[in-house]
């Protein structure tokens, strides 16, 4: 494995600027998680380091090693697409065993042999390995993508939304199972999601992406509990931030925005809040209250059983504060 920096690296594709001085260094080992939305320039970043897409001004060094002028092959990078992309007439053992053929990487028939076997047993799919792709289910067929990159041992995965398009426990089973094969292999890890729950759980660092910029970039707990931004502290967290007006509140405030996570607004004292429905999620309890026509998202109590039109009363904890431009106010 090795250490990758981005240094400036910017791509415009006509009048669109996808990507705009992005600078990140990417640590040995290290599970990087880049976040944002659609258009946010994550996948667009991926494909600058791989390889695909060409810098417009910028550098990328992989172990030391400026690849600017190096192809896709010669970078030593592995890269799991949404998509399955696997060849549906070969079976899961020449599927995962078909990079290691490549005229690049010359390996010994024995030695793709064993390592197919360690990646199945890996990925738990040991008893598939004869079946053609075609036969596989879907979490199957990612798997088989995923073990692809794994068999070839690069200097850094590269993986562009993986679980998107699986059911919500199957996409919760393997991201467990991802965390834990990344942190087995101590390998390198580039991943991109718009998906905040796979940030938190995953990543030993999250960069977080806006229109092609990289606004912030920390540890999961870092970015989490102090944002730089509106937008930042809005990209985590489940249910999201509340923003809201600070004088509705009283006392002296930082800025004229507040920022409330659900578990930060205490109930008891306070401010008035009527309450529009509840959600019993089992483990917890949301509330969505309504205050002064401000909608307000909290947690309570699982075995409490509020009312709707009941009216509560609610204080801020912990606040965060940001101001007219939606930025932090420290």
């Amino acid at each position: 494995m090795a250490e990758v920096q981005l240094n400036g690296i910017s791509k415009a594709f006509g009048k669109t600027q996808a990507v705009k001085d992005i600078t990140m260094t990417i640590g040995d080992g290290d599970f990087v998680v880049l976040l944002g939305p659609t258009g946010a320039g994550k996948t667009t970043t991926l494909r600058l380091i791989s390889g695909l897409e060409k810098l417009d001004s910028g550098s990328v060094f992989i172990g030391g090693r400026d690849v600017v002028h190096d192809t896709p092959a010669q970078r030593d990078v592995a890269m799991v697409f949404q998509q399955y992309s696997l060849y549906p007439h070969l079976t899961v053992r020449d599927n995962l065993a078909f990079p290691l053929r490549s005229p690049i990487l010359k390996t010994p028939e024995d030695e793709i042999t064993r390592k197919v076997q360690e990646i199945a047993e890996i990925l738990q799919i040991p008893h598939k390995l004869d079946n053609k792709a075609t036969a596989l289910s879907g979490g199957e067929m990612q798997r088989v993508s995923i073990g692809r990159a794994l068999v070839r041992n690069p200097s850094i995965y590269l993986m562009d939304e993986p679980l998107s398009s699986l059911d919500a426990k199957l996409r919760a089973d393997l991201r467990v199972e991802l965390k834990r094969i990344q942190a087995d292999l101590g390998s390198t890890l580039l991943y991109v999601t718009h998906d905040q729950i796979e940030a938190m759980t995953m990543a030993t660092h999250i960069g977080v992406l806006e229109e092609g910029q990289l606004v912030q970039y920390g540890t999961p707990k870092e970015v989490y509990e102090n944002p730089v931004s509106v937008y930042v502290a809005s990209r985590l967290g489940q249910p999201r931030i509340n923003i809201l007006p600070s004088n509705l509140f009283p006392g002296t405030h930082k800025g004229p925005q507040i920022g409330l996570r659900p578990e930060n607004i205490q109930q008891g004292d306070g401010i008035e809040a009527r309450v529009l429905r509840s959600e019993h999620l089992g483990d917890q309890t949301r509330l969505h209250l309504e205050v002064q026509g401000h909608p307000v998202t909290t947690l309570t109590d699982p075995h409490q059983d509020v009312g709707s039109d009941a009216t509560i009363k609610i204080s801020p904890q912990n606040p965060l504060y940001f101001d007219a431009s939606g930025a932090r106010v420290v």
